[in-house]
């Protein structure tokens, strides 16, 4: 076995015309943060934004595996739990969470995707989770472990495995839902292939999780919209923001099935069924402290849900059934209010109008609507109603006359984290807020003064502030890194 696991492995797949050769183990990076692309000649992985990739259509067979390592060997462990605070829990909730019934539920459809594209599920899966202990584990015997995985796709065989559950604490307590490593393979797998159906229908005003469409995108879009209604500014307008309450917790999962299947059928609905459906609660492991837990809203938590409500926040399955999910919302307020300026992230949206009047008008269409239609509520201690001039606060930027700055609350955090948190955690930390404040057109002054934090605790800025660099192991600055 020494031997095998020094040889360079490679996946072949075999399309109708080329063969394409996918080169998915390198050589360990020797840092654990640095990240690293496997040569992948053939398969265009470039251009894409974030975990996801659009869909590449393949029209070839099935491809063929020639591997050091025989099927037919012994299975191994498909993961490896660190954690040395870990807290196993297996809960049977009251209600479980069957799948909502079908037509075709009785007949197994036969299995629509190639090797290929479950490669590339995974290409996508592990891009921004190389170092993470799940994907090491993973990568460890990797042909093994893709084998199996298609196999269990092939024949009807495929369970979701285990999730972890933890809480975050910025910028609120919040519980996390994580899917095993070989699960987010299916994730982008069901969602490379019917994502794009539904991305034809999307607005160009829903952003998040989508290619091309993020913070930023939805900043600029909104600042377009404030210059149109205003006429640059000129003349007045009014603004009215609106957030959904408990929203991932509440998402009516029987409403998303009766959406997915107007656009899939087949073998990628009952795929998409099993993985909507899917109750985390059932089989999870805590980590991290549960005091902590029990902090989170009783409202705000999954786990005090029916079983028919509720996606497991940070899952990327999630976030493509929430955009599906709340499509419906998007076009009733396009094209039955008739609103031209409109803009969603997720659950946090706004309507620009010059009559206060109608805004709160359409308020209460909206609310009827949501009720009606998606069993979804306004937030009213949430809602917003002013003049566009007093600024218009949106995906962590506000938007004023000729300018658009980060969010305060935003820039004091960074600066109190870049002053307060251990050395080793700094340039990762604020590189991710350089990044953060060059998004905004008004943000020089805010970049200085989180360089002269940074200058204080000993680390080189660049001339442009846009970044700083590692410091050397000798105490002082390396600009080289």
């Amino acid at each position: 076995m020494a031997q095998i696991r020094n040889v360079a492995r490679f996946v072949r797949v075999k399309a109708m015309t080329t063969v394409r050769k996918v080169d998915l183990v390198v050589p360990l990076a020797t840092q654990a943060t640095a990240m690293r692309t496997a040569d992948t000649a053939g398969l265009d992985t470039q251009g894409r934004s974030g975990a996801v990739s659009l869909l590449t259509v393949y029209s070839g067979r099935r491809g063929d595996v020639e591997s050091t390592i025989h099927r037919s060997a012994a299975p191994v462990p498909l993961g490896i739990r660190t954690s040395t605070t870990a807290t196993r829990i297996g809960t049977t909730p009251t209600t479980s969470a069957a799948l909502e019934p079908s037509a075709d539920e009785q007949t197994r459809h036969h299995a629509e995707f190639s090797f290929e594209e479950l490669v590339q599920a995974y290409l996508d899966c592990r891009r921004t989770k190389r170092n993470s202990a799940s994907a090491l584990a993973f990568e460890t015997n990797l042909e093994r472990n893709l084998c199996r995985l298609n196999d269990e796709l092939l024949e009807g065989r495929y369970q979701p495995g285990k999730s972890i559950c933890f809480v975050i604490t910025r910028p609120k307590l919040r519980e996390v839902w994580a899917a095993e490593f070989r699960d987010r393979i299916v994730h982008h797998l069901l969602y490379n292939r019917i994502a794009p159906r539904f991305y034809a229908g999307f607005i160009a005003d829903s952003c998040a999780c989508i290619p091309g469409r993020g913070t930023l995108y939805g900043a600029k879009r909104l600042e377009a919209k404030i210059r149109s209604i205003t006429q640059n500014w000129s003349q007045p307008a009014h603004y009215l923001k609106l957030d959904l309450a408990n929203f991932f917790v509440s998402i009516d999962k029987r409403v998303v099935r009766q959406l997915l299947a107007k656009r899939v059928d087949g073998w990628w609905l009952q795929l998409a069924e099993q993985v909507l459906f899917h109750d985390p609660r059932q089989d999870f492991e805590l980590r991290g402290d549960p005091d902590l837990l029990a902090r989170v809203p009783a409202h705000k938590r999954l786990t005090s849900q029916p079983a028919h409500l509720g996606l497991p926040i940070g899952n990327l399955s999630s976030q493509f059934f929430a955009n599906v999910y709340l499509d419906l919302m998007d076009q009733f307020i396009k094209h039955e209010l008739h609103c031209k300026h409109y803009i969603r992230y997720v659950d946090d949206f706004l309507l620009l109008h010059t009559s206060p009047q109608w805004l709160n008008a359409a308020k209460w269409e909206i609310e009827e609507f949501l009720r009606d239609n998606l069993g979804a509520r306004i937030n009213p201690s949430k809602t917003i109603l002013q003049p566009i001039e007093r600024g218009v606060d949106f995906v962590g930027q506000v938007v004023k006359p000729w300018r658009r700055y980060t969010r305060r609350r935003t820039f004091n955090d960074a600066l109190s984290r870049a002053a307060q948190i251990p050395a080793h955690e700094l340039f990762e930390t604020a590189n991710s807020y350089f990044g953060l404040l060059r998004q905004s057109t008004h943000s020089h002054r805010d970049r200085t003064m989180l360089a002269n934090v940074l200058r204080h605790r000993g680390h080189c800025i660049n001339k442009d502030l846009t970044k700083t660099y590692r410091q050397s192991t000798k105490g002082g600055s390396n600009g080289n890194q």
